[in-house]
């Protein structure tokens, strides 16, 4: 208990934020500094240096003997490439520098991370730019620590060849234009309006001596076979159950090794599939949720091999029990401390909170498309459409009492009209809002939760950055709308009135608060003409789409090709994440599997020749075993054959968008006709000759 409370009071000691900064510079240099967070001006190189050599000696005291400019390409990872501080001179004297170029700006090869084909293969040269609103951190190693500085990532033409750049561009665009909007409703104290996130992340653990037996685990993240355990979740007997000694022993040294840099992990407890569990960190600015989330993930999987444990990120690791998502909780905040999707005690505020609300569906409603494809990825395919995460079909969830409040503003409006020049009387008929607008609904993939949305559809594996812009860019073009309307207009409250009454009248199809699982439910969203993009293959297609562009492009975000090497990186992605699941399975068919099933045949052969020598007509039972064992190496041959062809005709397609839809069909039926009869094997072959640990040893045993 001791040691854990003086862990916490070592919180953040590892993290360079302002109040490092503002201690260890002069007061004009921070000054400076805190308006280049905010855009208003350029860090100089003159003070760029002086934080440089701050940072650089604040870093040294702590045992960092590198820098890194850590960033996030276009994968599921994180990149980085140590720097070394020192830089021993002529006198052999070691000196230690850091200057205010290398803090700004590094240069890491370019046409070596997926770009989409922004980069050709000789031309190298990528740029990472201090993110001067996220804060430099250190990483300690067993033999010394790094100095981590989060950065974004572009080509030598400027354009993002990362997941952070479209996110820093779309939150100044929501700054801006909703600064616009709360201007024209007479708030001249706010300065910026920034977006907030909240991450989720849930996360499996199993015993590291069972994933190193796993070679699907090890190649692609899931188990590309595997009979289901006796028992799974039926009993709902895991979630938020008592946490086994060994989670909770792994779960204080995550807290604590967060802790030092600045990471406030809310909360953890067990999630609903067993040996699957959740953290939660607290809310902050989106570009900083999103690297802090990264970092999350990355001590997971570090701190779970001290404990002889492997964390599994993937969204679908286990067939037949839940998946992980990761659920990104988002909303609009001033700097002043308003939360724009909070309700208010006052008519007017209760105003304003309905606009921007307005403003969020009416975004999502117009161009969900947008929201699908970042969360569009092979391994949240496995995931999205089951009754354990958000149907692929996109809503909005604001509970009865807040739509029934849209719902008498819009109706209302006829009555309001002729009471417009005392709209006293219309402003106060506004029902008091409630702040919790109705019970979560937990198979919405966008609800509203009181003062933020949570969007659920995100896979545990993915990168919040990407997720946060989406929304970021669908909001921002429609608070630009608004703000055009309310800039243009004579009589604001009733503009105000106008807006939302249209937008609930025009986009009130995306709102449903009912069961997003149900048939009838896929039927009713048909009629309302909204679409089921089941396959990721078929999503990505949006990166392409031209209305999308066009407003990515008018909110200066991404330029059409930005967009078209998204689509490239993450088709390539796609389908080249099936070709490794499908030869990874035909491997260990045909040399785990299969031989194990052989030796299984063997012995029951043997069995019946030795037993129908004594006892005549006594073998049946191993007749028919042995029947069904020399069926199934039959059929699992016809399936690695069927794969390998597959495979090679892959070869034979150029396409990109052609070869993505040919993934989707033949990759994953080949896998799944493939893992059949592997499993039918698994059920029937003696524990002590199949050769890899079963679904009951992967998620039962810690």
């Amino acid at each position: 208990m001791e040691t854990m409370e003086n862990k916490m009071k070592l919180f953040g000691e590892n993290a360079f934020t302002d109040k490092n900064l503002k201690k260890r510079v002069p007061k004009d240099v921070f000054k400076e500094f805190k308006l280049s967070q905010t855009g208003e001006v350029e860090l100089s190189l003159a003070s760029a240096e002086v934080i440089a050599n701050a940072l650089k000696d604040w870093a040294i005291k702590r045992g960092a003997t590198h820098y890194s400019h850590w960033f996030q390409p276009l994968t599921e990872l994180t990149a980085e490439k140590h720097d070394s501080f020192l830089d021993p001179s002529s006198d052999e004297e070691i000196i230690y520098r850091f200057s205010g170029k290398s803090l700004i700006k590094g240069e890491p090869d370019a046409s070596s991370f997926p770009n989409g084909g922004l980069r050709s293969t000789f031309e190298a040269r990528g740029y990472t730019v201090w993110d001067t609103s996220s804060p430099p951190f250190i990483k300690e190693n067993k033999n010394g620590a790094t100095l981590y500085i989060p950065t974004a990532f572009i080509s030598y033409n400027g354009e993002a060849l990362d997941k952070k750049v479209p996110l820093l561009r779309s939150m100044s665009a929501v700054n801006k234009h909703a600064l616009r909007i709360l201007r024209a409703l007479g708030n001249t104290t706010a300065k910026n309006v920034v977006c907030t996130l909240g991450v989720e992340q849930e996360y499996f653990l199993i015993k590291r001596e069972f994933f190193e037996k796993r070679e699907d685990l090890l190649l692609t993240g899931r188990t590309l076979f595997g009979a289901p355990a006796p028992k799974g979740q039926e009993l709902n007997d895991h979630y938020f159950g008592k946490i086994k000694e060994k989670v909770i022993n792994f779960m204080s040294d995550l807290d604590a090794e967060l802790w030092t840099v600045g990471i406030s992990s809310k909360t953890r407890h067990n999630e609903v599939a067993p040996n699957q569990f959740e953290i939660a960190s607290l809310f902050s600015l989106a570009n900083q949720a999103s690297d802090q989330n990264q970092v999350i993930m990355e001590t997971i999987e570090k701190v779970a091999l001290r404990h002889d444990l492997v964390a599994l990120l993937h969204e679908k690791p286990f067939a037949g029990v839940n998946g992980s998502g990761k659920h990104n909780n988002w909303s609009l905040a001033t700097d002043d401390g308003e939360n724009l999707l909070e309700p208010g005690y006052s008519p007017e505020r209760n105003l304003q909170f309905l606009l921007f609300l307005s403003a969020v569906i009416e975004a999502v409603d117009r161009y969900y498309p947008l929201l699908r494809v970042t969360t569009a990825s092979a391994t949240n395919d496995h995931r999205l459409g089951g009754h354990e995460a958000p149907p692929a079909i996109i809503s909005v969830f604001l509970g009865d009492p807040l739509t029934s409040a849209l719902e008498f503003v819009a109706l209302n409006k006829d009555s309001l009209r002729e009471a417009i020049e005392n709209l006293e009387m219309g402003i106060e008929s506004l029902p008091k809002l409630p702040l919790d607008s109705g019970d979560r609904n937990r198979t919405s993939p966008f609800a509203f939760t009181g003062n933020k949305f949570e969007f659920r559809m995100p896979g545990s594996s993915s990168t919040p950055a990407t997720t946060a812009a989406s929304i970021n860019i669908i909001v921002s073009k429609v608070l630009s709308e608004y703000a055009d309307k309310l800039e243009n207009s004579n009589d604001i409250e009733k503009a105000v009135i106008s807006i939302i009454t249209d937008a609930y009248k025009k986009h009130n199809r995306i709102i449903f608060n009912g069961d997003g699982y149900s048939e009838e439910w896929h039927k009713e969203a048909e009629k309302r003409g909204l679409s089921n993009i089941i396959a990721a293959s078929d999503s990505l297609s949006t990166f392409l789409d031209e209305e999308i562009t066009q407003i990515c492009e008018e909110m200066k975000i991404l330029s059409r090709t930005e967009l078209e090497s998204r689509y490239n990186a993450y088709a390539e992605r796609y389908v080249t994440q099936l070709s490794i699941e499908s030869k990874t399975l035909i491997e260990i068919a045909n040399k785990d599997i299969i031989p194990a099933a052989i030796k299984y045949a063997n012995i029951l052969a043997d069995n019946i020749e030795k037993t129908s020598k004594i006892y005549t007509g006594m073998t049946t039972v191993q007749e028919d075993l042995l029947k069904v064992v020399l069926e199934n190496i039959t059929v699992i041959k016809t399936g690695i054959t069927c794969l390998e062809s597959k495979l090679f005709e892959l070869n034979k397609i150029n396409s990109i968008s052609e070869q993505l839809a040919f993934a989707h069909d033949e990759f994953l039926k080949g896998l799944n006709d493939l893992r059949e009869p592997c499993d039918t094997l698994e059920k029937i072959i003696d524990r002590n000759i199949w050769p890899m640990p079963t679904y009951k040893d992967l998620l039962f045993f810690l």
